[in-house]
């Protein structure tokens, strides 16, 4: 019951840490580097995602599987997260006349919700106590 509160909480401050580290990134990138917008924006969030691989993997799911599979799969969430992103931000400003900076910040809401559902069900799915045995005899042992 805890883990249902504690996880979606933890996976928030992972998404703020992350947004936090990824501008960081992309302003250091630009200021000290002297990158341009697209490459700075590609380091920054190209850090970030791992970071944030990183920490849901560890501290928000505490996932102990294969943790290249995990990555691969967490690639995919991103990647249908961001599209529902976009067809959100899109069809709000395009579709519904949304100011683009509301619509910008109503993207993040099925963003949001979808990558940490992937993310539980698809990346770092729980794993399941094993059946215990049974009482009934086996039958399948020659007599």
């Amino acid at each position: 019951m805890i883990g249902r509160i504690v996880r979606p909480l933890r996976f928030g401050v992972v998404g703020l840490l992350n947004t936090v580290l990824g501008l960081a990134i992309i302003f250091a990138a630009k200021a000290f580097l002297g990158l341009g917008d697209l490459a700075a924006n590609l380091l920054g969030y190209g850090l970030g995602l791992v970071c944030s691989f990183v920490l849901n993997r560890s501290w928000t799911f505490r996932h102990e599987g294969r943790a290249f599979a995990a990555f691969w799969r967490f690639g995919i969430a991103f990647a249908v997260a961001y599209v529902l992103n976009l067809v959100t931000v899109f069809g709000l400003r395009d579709a519904m006349a949304v100011n683009s900076y509301l619509a910008q910040a109503g993207g993040v809401i099925p963003y949001t919700i979808s990558f940490y559902l992937m993310s539980a069900y698809f990346v770092f799915p729980a794993r399941r106590a094993p059946a215990p045995e049974s009482s009934v005899p086996d039958k399948t042992v020659n007599e």
